[in-house]
């Protein structure tokens, strides 16, 4: 509470019939140690018997305060807007008043606070914005058109590196310390050199197919060509049905996935094709959602080989329940949505 108000508590108080001491002790036990000193209780308390209505203060003589005029508050949002990583310090200096005062206006009169800059995938031109939103409002008419068959139809997949040791994400090893007890530390650890790629495909039941690159291979569009006749067998084997009711693909736009060998064998397995627009991670459920969970399920600890991390992959999604899937899928309609009021912007989260 601000000195006014905790004057228009002493008089309610007072105007009640307690005693400054009461009024004292009655805040005290409210505020604690932001409550007013006794000294300034009993001080209002005389300036209230004596008539006195106004909660502000009183006038004071001397030289006037100039640093909150029209024309300071002015000059300070010019320089802030001309440097928005200028310091308040350096304002202070150059308006030769006190930085607590530059402080003031810059939060309480201007309302601006200062913030880090958020790290994004990349630098979205206007056109490709403007490719965000409309591939998001196509894929939105295509869920909300019938959005229990867009959860049986909808599949998608990607590839990422799983290293022989992820370290910890910082907020992993956060723990509890006592006010008097040092800060643990902890040195920053690269992930290995030694690392699996692997392909998932999936959709809102679970695992549809898991592969994993074979040494000395690439991801090619043949390569990717074998995947999807490893994924029609897959399906004839876990989703019965599926491929009748017609297999709504998604991938993002990497060289092997939009080869055209690649669109070739899509168009042979009968595949439909859901749009992904460039550098948009953010928008595929591998990125923000499957790949995250595995990296930090698996993150710190160290695996002796490739087969040693192919089992840990492979038993992280065994015993993940098909809610944990459905959820990845869902969480689709809120970024397509999200990505149209953006105006194409990225989504944090």
């Amino acid at each position: 509470m601000d000195n006014y108000e905790n004057r228009a508590v002493i008089r309610y108080l007072h105007k009640k019939g307690m005693t400054p001491k009461e009024i004292h002790d009655d805040m005290l036990s409210t505020l604690g140690t932001s409550a007013p000193s006794y000294a300034t209780v009993k001080k209002w308390v005389a300036e209230f018997k004596r008539g006195r209505e106004t909660l502000d203060d009183d006038p004071r003589s001397g030289r006037p305060r100039t640093s909150t005029t029209d024309e300071m508050v002015e000059k300070v949002h010019d320089m802030v807007m001309a440097d928005r990583r200028i310091t308040t310090r350096t304002i202070a200096e150059a308006m030769q008043v006190s930085h607590e005062r530059i402080q003031h206006i810059l939060t309480e009169i201007l309302g601006m606070n200062k913030v880090s800059s958020r790290w994004v995938p990349k630098l979205l031109t206007n056109e490709q914005k403007h490719q965000r939103v409309k591939l998001s409002k196509q894929n939105l008419d295509l869920f909300e058109d019938d959005p229990d068959m867009f959860a049986a139809r909808f599949v998608t997949m990607d590839e990422t590196w799983v290293h022989h040791f992820e370290p910890e994400y910082k907020r992993q090893s956060m723990q509890w310390k006592h006010p008097f007890s040092p800060t643990p530390v902890k040195a920053r650890v690269a992930p290995s050199a030694g690392k699996v790629m692997a392909s998932i495909f999936w959709d809102a039941r679970g695992v549809l197919l898991l592969d994993f690159l074979q040494k000395g291979e690439t991801v090619t569009g043949v390569y990717y060509a074998t995947l999807l006749d490893k994924l029609r067998v897959a399906m004839k084997e876990k989703r019965r049905g599926m491929l009748k009711k017609g297999v709504m693909l998604h991938a993002d736009n990497a060289p092997a996935h939009s080869s055209a060998v690649a669109m070739a064998k899509m168009h042979d397995c009968g595949f439909q094709i859901v749009q992904h627009p460039p550098y948009s991670p953010d928008l595929a459920p591998s990125d923000y959602y499957l790949f995250p969970n595995l990296k930090k399920h698996l993150a710190g600890t160290k695996f002796d080989s490739d087969n040693d991390v192919i089992e840990a992959v492979e038993g992280y999604l065994d015993m993940q329940e098909e809610g944990f899937y459905s959820e990845g899928i869902r969480r689709l309609q809120h970024r397509w949505t999200k990505c149209v009021e953006l105006q194409g912007g990225y989504i944090e989260k």
